[in-house]
């Protein structure tokens, strides 16, 4: 089996905070200067890069002298804040001996919630890949708060592969790969070599909290895995301090574990971003017509499929769409407004006009802004 990336063209690395710090022991220059040279080489081979970089607030805290990762948001944006200055610095100066530029890209989930600024940010990578430039970036913790966070990197790294439509996404962790259980508790645990993103056995097999250093574990990198692969792109999971490990992935030797994804069932880029909007304003619980008309012939969905609803949203917001059982089968943008949605739940469309005075759309979710999940 070869690597996937061997054939692949545009990457998004990710290097979690355990590995850029040293466990927590201030930023690891050797480790990072090792990275920046083989990223130099990999453009040598024609390949692009994006790098995603945890660290600022691991590296605030050993600045600060703290110990023990506060929980307060203002503590955590102030060590974001004190640390990301080390943190770009290292990256410029190491990057700067192979004679490539860098660029600091830090984001909320408001920069790719918003349609508007989610093409800006696409637009700004894909002009910085273009003047090879390497973007890196990494999570804006010093203005986040709980409802605007992406929650870990890996989340974050997954949603820009599929923001600039990458081929492959390269998680580097501190373990070798996936374990069928944790290798720690386990000493039975093998490692899986490869697998198919989104399988839920994976999920299963990669329950359990990350390190004390960061916020991600197994179970993140599986789901990261899984949001990317709805845009056609694989994920490999390594050991960040294999040596020269995204060079010899690069030139096609299988190292960690391979996640493929199923490239016959990549997400238009507008459907992508809808995927991946991880704030929803609201949720419609659908009968099962209405469950069959989306999942099995491809339809709209009408207010006569809907039975109840919850939470306050506008007409264009994003909701999202749950069977009788209460499991999400797909998000999309609504066209009318919560309260508009809930006169007119359970009726024909052809009452919308009857009931409301007016029609905006016969349609709560047109199929077109609407993805199956």
């Amino acid at each position: 089996m070869q690597s996937v990336l061997a054939k692949s063209k545009c990457l998004v690395v990710k290097v979690g905070s355990s590995l850029v710090t040293n466990e927590g022991q201030g930023l690891d220059t050797h480790a990072i200067a090792q990275w920046a040279d083989q990223i130099a080489r990999l453009k040598i081979m024609g390949k692009q890069v994006v790098l995603v970089s945890s660290g600022a607030i691991a590296e605030g805290m050993q600045r600060l002298g703290w110990t023990k990762r506060p929980k307060a948001v203002h503590e955590l944006q102030a060590a974001a804040a004190v640390g990301q200055m080390g943190l770009v610095q290292v990256y410029e100066t190491c990057f700067r001996k192979h004679g490539l530029h860098t660029a600091q890209i830090l984001l909320t989930h408001e920069d790719l919630a918003d349609r508007k600024r989610y093409l800006n940010a696409r637009s700004t990578l894909r002009t910085l890949l273009a003047l090879n430039v390497i973007p890196i970036i990494n999570e804006n913790d010093t203005v986040v708060t709980d409802e605007i966070k992406f929650g870990d990197n890996d989340t974050l790294a997954a949603l820009v592969t599929n923001l600039i439509e990458a081929d492959a996404l390269v998680i580097m962790t501190d373990q070798k790969g996936l374990y069928s259980a944790d290798p720690r508790n386990d000493p039975n645990a093998t490692l899986i070599q490869a697998g198919r993103a989104g399988d839920a056995a994976l999920e299963t097999m990669a329950g359990g909290a990350g390190s004390a250093i960061g916020r991600g574990g197994m179970l993140t990198k599986v789901l990261a895995a899984k949001r990317a692969g709805r845009s056609g792109a694989h994920t490999v999971i390594a050991w960040g301090r294999e040596p020269e490990v995204l060079v010899r992935l690069a030139a096609g030797e299988c190292i960690g574990t391979q996640l493929i994804a199923d490239e016959a069932n990549k997400i238009a880029a507008r459907k992508k971003w809808l995927a991946d909007h991880l704030q929803v304003r609201g949720r419609l619980m659908l009968d099962a017509g209405a469950v069959r008309a989306l999942q099995e012939e491809g339809k709209s969905l009408l207010p006569i499929g809907v039975h109840d609803l919850s939470g306050e949203f506008e007409r264009g917001e994003v909701v999202t769409c749950l069977d009788p059982a209460g499991r999400e089968i797909a998000r999309g943008l609504i066209n009318y407004t919560s309260e508009e949605t809930r006169k007119i739940l359970k009726q024909a469309s052809s009452e919308i006009e009857a009931i409301l005075g007016y029609v905006d759309e016969s349609e709560l979710i047109h199929r077109d802004s609407l993805v199956l999940l």
